[in-house]
């Protein structure tokens, strides 16, 4: 509960008629914008027509939702008439990232990680565009610093610690395929500043200190594409901003095209088309010279932007050019980072990003087709792949996402059927990246609970929702 005052909410209700929102709309914005059970879909009705305060942080993130859809400031105080208490501050996720682009203005990010560790109560919020772009601008428009590293050797005498470090980033990696991002976003994120903490004492030589500077980036991208799988997505811009200028430190573009894709997928997926466009339009060109995989894992990242924007023809001609440069892949060395890629990956991608695009287009010839190819796809993927295997997390938004093509098309038996086996991924994944898929799923089947096969498997998956929220 929150403070109540009886009165509606003038400041609110004004807001929500502009945007032609219902107080449910707001609810569901809510919980796309920072995860699953954010808020109920009720309390917002509340809010509106009684003038309860919510409890924090929804005080904050509520004017900061209304703040990007208005396109102008809407403060807590002004919202909330005052009577809003946040205990933990709420910052937008460039808050302290407007640095030069050189190693000083690294180390200063760096610092602050290093600062807040395990203390640290901010919750940062996502931002859109101008605010995004411009955590990413002096990289994009060639104004950035030149690495202090890139002519460094990484060759040397070895350094125990620093080993360790690069020996342990592969099993960080295999935490996220297991378990998803929700579940040791913290251990990771405790990695990622230890490694700020060496950085910040120093006393290393150049060719150790590069190659921290280099697990720096890829342990930054790991934790912002764990905190996007938590849906986390202030935090995960923060570390993939973090990581981007690390790995332009020490002149790794191939892995400066990847977080900039990551940035774009990430875009995409909160429904920010035209950001996840020009972001993977970057990646591309970020990546002009990288490795065959990275190239092609950046084209399906900006296949699903074009999918996100409804652009079909962009979205087909970056699909095919994905799987025209993962078949050469094969015959050239591919970062250490790239492990997951493969055709099948990139096939399945591509099917999901076919299902939210029939899901969006009218039912025409074109929708009937892309919600066929994209089940089509997926059916050859991880969904039904070994329970408490590697790729348990991979296997549960795919497996989410195929039970809504078929539950899109009037094929219930078997959206229900796949429904279940990602459903009891649910004990040992935790991913409200696909947690937010299945609640799709729970709205499309409950229109349809006359159907015997829903009726027994909707109140299974709802009961399995709500414990998660």
């Amino acid at each position: 509960m929150g403070v109540r005052s009886e009165q509606p909410n003038a400041v609110l209700t004004a807001a929500l008629e502009e945007l032609g929102w219902s107080p449910k709309t707001l609810a569901r914005r809510l919980n796309h914008e920072f995860g699953p059970g954010t808020t109920a879909e009720s309390a917002p009705y509340h809010w509106r027509d009684k003038g309860t305060t919510p409890r924090a942080p929804l005080p904050a993130l509520t004017a900061h939702l209304l703040s990007q859809e208005l396109g102008r400031l809407v403060s807590v105080a002004e919202l909330w008439q005052g009577k809003a208490s946040d205990v933990a501050p709420a910052l937008a996720a460039g808050r302290g990232l407007d640095r030069p682009w050189t190693m000083t203005g690294l180390e200063d990010i760096v610092d602050d990680w290093v600062r807040g560790g395990l203390l640290d109560r901010r919750r940062f919020l996502a931002i859109s565009g101008a605010g995004l772009t411009a955590i990413v601008s002096q990289y994009l428009d060639g104004t950035a610093a030149p690495g202090v590293m890139v002519t460094t050797s990484s060759t040397g005498l070895g350094d125990p610690l620093v080993d360790q470090v690069e020996q342990n980033l592969p099993l960080l990696q295999a935490l996220d395929d297991k378990h998803g991002g929700g579940h040791h976003l913290s251990y990771v994120s405790a990695q990622f500043r230890s490694i700020g903490l060496l950085l910040h004492e120093g006393g290393y030589p150049k060719p150790s200190r590069k190659r921290l500077l280099q697990a720096l980036a890829e342990i930054g991208q790991l934790a912002g594409w764990m905190a996007f799988d938590a849906a986390e997505h202030g935090l995960a811009q923060r570390y993939f901003a973090t990581a981007l200028r690390a790995a332009h430190q020490v002149d790794d573009q191939a892995l400066c095209a990847h977080i900039l894709a990551d940035l774009a997928f990430q875009a995409a997926s909160r429904e920010r088309p035209t950001d996840a466009i020009s972001l993977g339009e970057a990646a591309e060109r970020a990546a002009r010279h990288a490795s065959p995989s990275v190239k092609a894992s950046v084209l399906s990242r900006l296949a699903y932007a074009y999918a996100a924007g409804s652009e079909e023809d962009a979205f087909r001609r970056s699909a095919y050019k994905a799987r025209e440069t993962i078949t050469v892949a094969a015959n050239h060395d591919a970062p250490r980072w790239m492990y997951f890629l493969t055709e099948n990956h990139l096939e399945c991608q591509a099917g999901y990003a076919m299902l939210q695009l029939g899901r969006s287009t009218s039912r025409t010839t074109s929708s009937t087709r892309l919600l066929r190819d994209g089940i089509s796809l997926l059916e050859t993927g991880a969904h039904n792949a070994q329970f408490g295997g590697s790729s348990d997390r991979r296997a549960l938004f795919e497996g989410a996402w195929l039970a809504l093509g078929h539950s899109t098309r009037g094929e219930l038996e078997q959206a229900c059927l796949v429904g279940d086996q990602a459903v009891s991924r649910l004990t040992s994944v935790r991913s409200p990246r696909s947690v937010g898929v299945l609640k799709n799923l729970s709205r499309d089947l409950r229109r349809r609970q006359r159907n015997p096969h829903v009726a027994t498997f909707l109140p299974k998956l709802d009961s399995a929702l709500s414990v998660l929220t």
